[in-house]
């Protein structure tokens, strides 16, 4: 048995112990960060780290004024329903590859290198719930394109 004063003794020099000896205060998971892993029918793939939007002014807003996007990064846009989308790149200052994903996960097109601070509407004229946006030349450079699938994690539909 161990007197009080001992008690006290070992409580106060626990406090004083530095960091390291003391157990982690226990840590909730964490979330997983959302990316799309981009699989062709031969078995590559490649992972893109994602920034997700779903509110109205979030699709509105997408890359417009960013000067830079990471090589292995991407901004996906989900949407509540499947439509024949189309994208512009006004206030848009890099060029990008839009990889247009149905609800299924396969993608139905790509517009590949569009131009930055243009107008025109992008389209690939069939339904997607999903459109993702990468660096220009991304697709040509993994041989990205229809009937590629698109495996979201850490991505809420």
């Amino acid at each position: 048995m161990i007197s009080r004063r001992a008690r006290a003794a070992l409580l106060a020099l626990s406090l004083l112990a530095p960091p390291a000896c003391r157990a982690p205060a226990p840590q909730p998971p964490a979330a997983a960060a959302p990316r799309a892993v981009l699989e062709g029918p031969s078995g590559r793939s490649s992972i893109i780290r994602l920034e997700v939007m779903r509110s109205p002014a979030e699709l509105e807003r997408g890359l417009m004024f960013r000067q830079h996007l990471g090589a292995d990064e991407g901004m996906l846009f989900v949407f509540p329903d499947s439509a024949d989308r189309a994208f512009w790149m006004k206030n848009t200052l890099i060029p990008l590859d839009m990889i247009f994903v149905g609800e299924d996960g396969v993608v139905v097109g790509v517009v590949a290198n569009a131009e930055p601070l243009t107008t025109t509407p992008r389209r690939v004229g069939v339904p997607s719930r999903y459109v993702l946006e990468v660096n220009g030349g991304y697709c040509a450079a993994r041989g990205v394109g229809p009937g590629d699938r698109v495996r979201l994690e850490g991505v809420a539909r």
